[in-house]
């Protein structure tokens, strides 16, 4: 798992590195997909989050950013500063997702490493 999100923390930075800050979280998504799949990784995009509530079951409430590799959520923003909102917001799509490890991404920043880069695990993920 430190080995994909390497890589994706790698594709984030070199996506930045060209595009900078500035842009609609769809162009980061959009470029960062491409570099995450011209690694080798199992990319999806907008994939659906269906929550169970109960007996309720709720198909098309959420939508994780990036899946990669089925196996880690990455949610993009662009954003003048993260805060506690972003961050229960990943840490909701990696509890109704099952997934272990999340990657939150701010690339509204002028360096993508310093403070655009927060790591999330779910203890009780696959």
């Amino acid at each position: 798992m430190n080995e994909i999100t390497s890589k994706i923390i790698g594709a984030a930075i070199e996506v930045h590195r060209h595009l900078g800050p500035g842009l609609l979280e769809s162009a980061y998504e959009t470029c960062l997909a491409y570099e995450l799949t011209e690694a080798g990784l199992q990319v999806e995009q907008q994939k659906p989050l269906p929550i169970v509530y109960k007996q309720i079951h709720l198909n098309h409430g959420y939508r994780i950013d990036l899946l990669v590799n089925n196996l880690v959520v990455v949610e993009l923003k662009v954003v003048e500063q993260l805060t506690a909102v972003h961050e229960a917001q990943i840490l909701s799509y990696l509890k109704f997702s099952g997934c272990q490890l999340g990657l939150l991404l701010n690339f509204n920043v002028t360096m993508l490493k310093d403070g655009g880069i927060r790591r999330f695990i779910n203890s009780r993920g696959r």
